[in-house]
């Protein structure tokens, strides 16, 4: 894909949510490399958990406060970059989700998921509560950053929803800088059915290369309708899960980035059985860009 040159696109405030782990130190790089990149704004957000004795928690807030001042004095000396910290009281989730909505930034940055067996099946993470919860895209840097993104592998199921979050990514400018590939997973359900075995390979392989080309075609309508410029388009037969295809590619491309729409849950099967956003976000070892649908004006 051709690549623009000097395109800002309009990430204008960057948030990062820390908490003074070496996995938030990874996230502030890549949120540090952004801001810059664009000229954005950075805030820098940590949680103090309120549900505590007041003495611990003012000692939290005190200690929190002084590790900011000395995170900001760093990036003003390394990087030359001014930034805005602050500690904000709740639980990590719910003081979250409200510092976003308080500075609207047009993108949340976090750290990877950390794996915590049946509390995330049943519980869910604080990074996918909050992922399903705000409303600007949330990106989890699960990589060391070396530099701006390289090859980007954008996803779509060919929805609404998947053409309206592709079209805020191509906004934001992030991937502009970056070789753009877009996967379209397409199933073949009667080639899953029991029956679907008893059939000779020549029946197989051609149901396969018509539902190829039928999809083709549907990936072909989808985005001339998106009008998201030139773009590498690739297709791929849905043999195991989604997720899975999908770290398939991403590790075939090479890619440094996996860039997937995602949609409000809510009740208890969302928690449960989980979107292919998440799966995605909880075993990726590259970053993962989960973009939510607009809220209306």
């Amino acid at each position: 894909m051709a690549r623009r040159q000097g395109w800002r696109g309009t990430l204008e405030k960057v948030m990062i949510a820390t908490d003074f782990s070496e996995r938030s130190d990874r996230a502030l790089r890549r949120a540090t490399l952004l801001a810059k990149q664009f000229r954005a704004s950075l805030v820098i957000v940590h949680a103090v958990d309120d549900d505590q004795p007041a003495q611990v928690v003012e000692s939290e807030r005190e200690i929190a406060t002084d590790l900011l001042r000395e995170m900001r004095a760093s990036l003003r000396s390394v990087d030359s970059l001014d930034c805005e910290a602050r500690v904000v009281l709740g639980d990590a989730f719910e003081a979250l989700r409200e510092a976003v909505e308080a500075e609207a930034p047009d993108l949340l940055v976090i750290g990877p998921h950390r794996r915590r067996l049946l509390r995330d099946i049943f519980i869910g993470t604080t990074a996918e509560r909050t992922i399903r919860s705000v409303a600007c895209p949330v990106l989890m840097v699960n990589a060391v950053p070396a530099g701006p993104y390289r090859h980007v592998l954008q996803t779509t199921d060919l929805s609404d929803g998947s053409r309206v979050a592709l079209q805020r990514f191509a906004r934001l400018g992030i991937g502009q800088a970056a070789q753009n590939a877009i996967l379209h997973i397409f199933d073949v359900p009667e080639l899953s059915l029991a029956i679907g075995h008893t059939l000779s390979d020549e029946w197989r392989q051609n149901h396969l290369e018509t539902a190829r080309k039928r999809a083709s075609s549907q990936l072909a309508h989808f985005l001339a309708g998106a009008r998201l410029g030139e773009v590498e388009t690739i297709l791929r037969h849905e043999l195991t899960a989604a997720p899975h295809e999908i770290r398939k590619q991403a590790a075939d491309d090479k890619a440094d980035l996996i860039v997937l729409a995602t949609h409000g849950r809510s009740g208890l099967a969302g928690l449960l059985i989980g979107s292919v956003t998440e799966q995605v976000l909880r075993v990726s070892e590259i970053d993962v860009l989960a973009i939510p649908p607009e809220q209306p004006a």
